[in-house]
């Protein structure tokens, strides 16, 4: 026999249950303006958190962009830290914020499953949130972008090489090579390692060649890349931006000497801009340590967004 307040107890798991099936099938029912958990994407194998911001108004087949915060982080700070949802209220595009499942943080960019394309582990449940987005919320297939600081820019590199299929750009804010660190089969967060100490140099057909075996006989066009790192970084050092040079110009055949360095207006003193052709473009910021200031609105003009 049950009593009132159990059976109100069941009532209000319902109706939670029936709310949480809402946001997780219709882009109507998740709130606009604040950041929203959603349940029930797809295949999570760590349970990952997924956290969506829908702008007041949402432009017409939106773009999506998925936004992975540093290690000690969380979706709620790189949220609150950054100016990807005041924007988006702006531009009328999606925005999906991970948070990891991991003690510390990190996010698994390490691991076979991770740097397999469908593999599993933490960048499968990112991109089973994306293509949910996709064939559920009238999101542009052509425009998912992925962005991240340091460990999230490590994992915007995995998605970028892992998933080339499914971004179409990636910003890499102070981060390292796509596999740079060690196999370990969790997430990478003791320091420091050879990797994290920018010794572990690699020719760039090495360094391609960890990324074509991610998705082995993909022939499509791959997304492209914008990095940033400063050269005072002791927690990711410097050598990491260059071997990302080495392994992107080579992934996308261009030349390993750019075609300008400039100091775009946009930029303080002492950044420069490297670019190496339309896809790839590397902006190393002197003086600056871990991590490099977010510079929102340029993102969005790398992505074609703004």
């Amino acid at each position: 026999m049950f009593s009132l307040r159990s059976i109100l107890g069941f009532a209000a798991l319902f109706l939670l249950g029936q709310l949480v099936a809402a946001q997780s099938t219709s882009l109507a029912s998740i709130p606009t303006s604040q950041l929203t958990q959603i349940f029930n994407f797809g295949t999570n194998p760590n349970n990952v958190g997924m956290f969506v911001y829908k702008p007041a108004k949402v432009a017409t087949k939106p773009a999506l962009i998925v936004a992975s915060h540093f290690c000690t982080g969380s979706a709620q700070q790189y949220f609150a830290g950054s100016k990807f949802a005041s924007l988006a209220e702006t531009h009328g595009y999606l925005l999906l914020f991970p948070s990891s499942p991991h003690p510390g943080t990190c996010w698994d960019v390490s691991s076979d499953a991770t740097l397999k394309h469908n593999g599993g582990s933490d960048s499968l449940g990112i991109v089973s949130a994306v293509r949910f987005a996709i064939a559920n919320w009238g999101v542009d297939p052509n425009r998912v972008f992925a962005v991240g600081t340091s460990s999230g820019a490590m994992m915007t590199n995995v998605l970028a090489g892992a998933y080339p299929d499914v971004f179409k750009a990636g910003i890499v804010d102070s981060g390292v090579p796509f596999d740079c660190f060690p196999t370990t089969g969790q997430a990478v967060d003791t320091f420091p390692s050879q990797c994290a100490q920018g010794q572990l140099i690699l020719t760039g057909q090495q360094w391609a060649q960890r990324v074509f075996n991610a998705f082995p006989g993909f022939t499509g066009q791959r997304p492209k890349i914008q990095i940033w790192h400063g050269t005072a970084d002791t927690t990711l050092f410097p050598p990491n931006f260059f071997e990302q040079i080495k392994q992107w110009t080579t992934v996308f055949g261009l030349p390993s000497t750019p075609i300008s360095n400039t100091s775009e207006p946009f930029l303080p003193n002492g950044y420069s801009n490297a670019t190496f052709g339309p896809q790839f473009q590397a902006i190393l910021a002197q003086g600056v340590g871990h991590t490099v200031p977010l510079f929102e609105q340029q993102y969005l003009q790398f992505l074609g967004i703004a």
